[in-house]
């Protein structure tokens, strides 16, 4: 089979291609996109990541695609109701960083709890003065989950080892494992009022868009540290600035944007046609980058060898399965 796999890096490439021996395997760096998809016009499976987003357009590029395969948990770059009516299967890999993902989430709080960026700032300009950079502990606060996979129950775990007390919003909880680690559930207002800091784990669709929005932001506790290294589509940007300019946050951690794709190539965007409200998002998303309490980072969340490696190995899995006509890890619509 013609299999080509975008947005890899060399080492990735090689060890795509070894354990695919037998099969025509073309890796590509760059991203999926309307001047790239010619590659892949006569592939049997398809090889992506989240900033490749796969449209019905460039899906009728690709005749001949019976399979698709995201190398991440999310999916929402995928239109899966075009795959499923040109009958194109689509896997992910269900779990690969629970432990990567949730410790770039803490590492984001603690720079926020504990003002590391600012202080390393400082002493590297020389200046030793303790002004201004009082943090505040963890311990006896309370940390509110929403979305309680893998990930957030990871996180919930390292939150317990701090000292925190852990409360919880999902659709569907686990109550076996709440009662065992001590969490309580409760409904998102709720979480949304008692939090001294909201961290999110849910997963993107309908129904998860805007879960924390400008009516709903007002419920939240003041002084709030909200941390997002899920999706930025769960959170409305407007709501984020909103809080910031009325002190219900007093700090934001994030390791993904509502228009992120749009803000990391502005220059090749801005020739292209987008809504005004996705270019006021992007404003707006421009308008968080510079706030001096907000600390971004550029989707960087499963980046370690060990989570890239896992995420490799799933893959190379799902790829099998499916030749063997036994596919795995597929994604329902």
């Amino acid at each position: 089979m013609k299999i080509v796999f975008f947005e890899v890096e060399p080492w990735e490439a090689e060890h795509l291609k070894k354990e695919l021996a037998g099969h025509t395997v073309i890796c590509m760096q760059e991203k999926l996109t309307q001047n790239s998809v010619s590659v892949a016009a006569n592939s049997s499976i398809l090889g992506v990541f989240v900033n490749s987003v796969v449209s019905k357009e460039l899906l009728a590029q690709m005749p001949h695609l019976k399979l698709i395969l995201t190398l991440s948990t999310g999916f929402d770059h995928i239109d899966l109701t075009a795959c499923k009516k040109k009958g194109i299967l689509v896997c992910n890999v269900p779990s690969y960083g629970e432990n990567t993902v949730a410790e770039h989430a803490f590492a984001l709080l603690l720079n926020i709890s504990r003002k590391i960026t600012n202080s390393i700032i400082r002493t590297r300009s020389g200046d030793w003065n303790l002004q201004g950079l009082r943090g505040f502990d963890l311990k006896g606060k309370t940390l509110g989950i929403c979305g309680t996979g893998r990930i957030g129950k990871q996180v919930a775990q390292y939150a317990l080892a701090f000292g925190m007390r852990v409360i919880a919003f999902d659709k569907f909880p686990d109550k076996t494992w709440a009662t065992a680690q001590g969490v309580s559930y409760l409904p998102l207002l709720s979480v949304l009022h008692q939090s001294n800091v909201i961290s999110l784990h849910l997963p993107y669709n309908k129904s998860t868009h805007h879960v924390i929005n400008v009516k709903n932001v007002r419920k939240i506790k003041k002084g709030c540290v909200l941390i997002n290294t899920a999706r930025g589509g769960l959170v409305e940007t407007r709501a984020l600035l909103y809080g910031l300019e009325n002190n219900i946050f007093s700090a934001l951690g994030l390791d993904v944007l509502e228009e992120e794709g749009i803000v990391k190539e502005d220059k090749s965007h801005l020739s292209r046609v987008y809504t005004s409200a996705h270019l006021a998002t992007v404003l707006d998303d421009h308008l968080l980058i510079e706030q001096p309490n907000v600390f971004i980072t550029p989707h960087n969340a499963f980046n370690s060898p060990e989570a890239l490696k896992r995420i490799l190995d799933t893959t190379i899995k799902n790829v099998k399965s499916f030749i063997q006509k036994k596919p795995v890890n597929v994604v329902k619509k």
